[in-house]
């Protein structure tokens, strides 16, 4: 499954979740596993964990993930994961490629993503807040 989200955001693997589909002005909860484009993984969430209270991090089969909160369409997440996050549901998985420009742009994050580089995202959905309502919906 090779389908373009948007110019610089192709879909390469995807689950679907239940519920409401998150939306511009939603405010989300997600997980994320970044891989460079040759496929090694960026430990930016062991390195995150290292400097986090323990109630922001979960494990999975022995995966360290941050929870990462966002209001979609306020730029608080890269653009490209907010495109792949869009029209997600709770629950559900996606696989993305995303271009540079997207990303970390042309400074990447110190020591872990290189400048420029093109990557190779794993986006979970955990929980929504629909835009104006109270009550979250979550796994």
């Amino acid at each position: 499954m090779m389908k373009k989200l948007a110019k610089g955001v192709e879909l390469l693997a995807e689950e679907p979740g239940t519920g409401p589909v998150a939306g511009k002005g939603d405010h989300i909860l997600y997980n994320v596993r970044i891989f460079l484009n040759h496929g090694d993984e960026v430990p930016i969430n062991e390195t995150q964990a290292a400097r986090i209270p323990a109630e922001y991090t979960r494990t999975v089969d022995g995966q360290v993930f941050v929870d990462h909160r966002s209001r979609l369409g306020a730029r608080q997440s890269p653009a490209g994961f907010e495109v792949a996050l869009t029209g997600m549901q709770v629950g559900g998985y996606r696989r993305v490629k995303i271009a540079p420009h997207l990303a970390y742009r042309d400074k990447g994050v110190p020591g872990l993503v290189p400048e420029n580089a093109l990557l190779i995202v794993d986006l979970y959905l955990r929980e929504l807040t629909p835009a104006g309502a109270g009550k979250q919906h979550g796994v």
